[in-house]
């Protein structure tokens, strides 16, 4: 079975309407350009002072680190590998593992921007991003007998990274990293699995957990 990777509550969001008009916003701003609709925290840091959870918004350039990562490794390249994103929003996007990502982080962002706005991104002969249509338990609900794995400092520490993999290659693995920098997991999110771990006694980056979960994977099962 492939590993199904999950990013929650991704800083990825258009600019709130309620605040397009502080001066950090309008500075950048303009309808013409895909990018500049997407809330970065690296431009509009003044402007989300007043933001609910404004320690988890704005940080597109997290999901593009977790992107390059997951849709680089051999494991994608293999066909063995499902990435869903989940937004702070709670809107939930699938990425074909053929889609190539911009490493230029601006047109990245206008990526997503696009995403936002029109719900998927297609070519003429393929679905790269396409929504799930559900929120997060009806996409867990979708894989049959899930082993569901929320990657947390707050969670057990591994001492072998085969202990994370121990059912075997026939089962639907889940691993839910979070896509943001500071705070922590919703109660929902806790919620939706007592398989918390941890994977270092460091608190680590979502775009390193997101390489190693991938590379364990690989080693484990001999995915490469």
């Amino acid at each position: 079975m492939p590993l199904i990777l999950v990013l929650v509550e991704c800083g990825l969001e258009l600019i709130p309407k309620h605040i397009r008009d502080h001066p950090a916003v309008k500075k950048n701003l303009s309808s013409r350009i895909y990018s500049s609709q997407l809330l970065d925290n690296s431009l509009h840091f003044s402007a989300m002072k007043n933001l609910k959870n404004r320690e988890k918004r704005g940080r597109p350039d997290i999901i593009h680190s977790c992107l390059l990562n997951a849709l680089g490794s051999p494991l994608n390249k293999n066909r063995n590998l499902i990435i869903f994103i989940h937004t702070i929003n709670d809107k939930i996007y699938e990425f074909n593992p053929e889609i190539r990502i911009a490493r230029n982080y601006n047109r990245f962002k206008g990526l997503m921007s696009k995403l936002l706005i029109d719900g998927s991104i297609e070519t003429e002969n393929s679905k790269l991003i396409t929504q799930f249509k559900g929120d997060l338990k009806e996409l867990i609900t979708k894989f049959e007998d899930p082993e569901v794995c929320i990657l947390s400092s707050k969670g057990k520490l591994i001492n072998e990274f085969k202990d994370l993999f121990i059912e075997g290659i026939d089962k639907n693995y889940i691993a839910i990293i979070g896509g943001f920098q500071k705070s922590g997991f919703s109660k929902d999110i806790f919620n939706m699995s007592k398989n918390l771990i941890s994977i270092s006694p460091h608190t680590l980056d979502a775009g390193v957990v997101t390489n190693r979960i991938i590379t364990y994977y690989e080693l484990t099962f001999g995915a490469l």
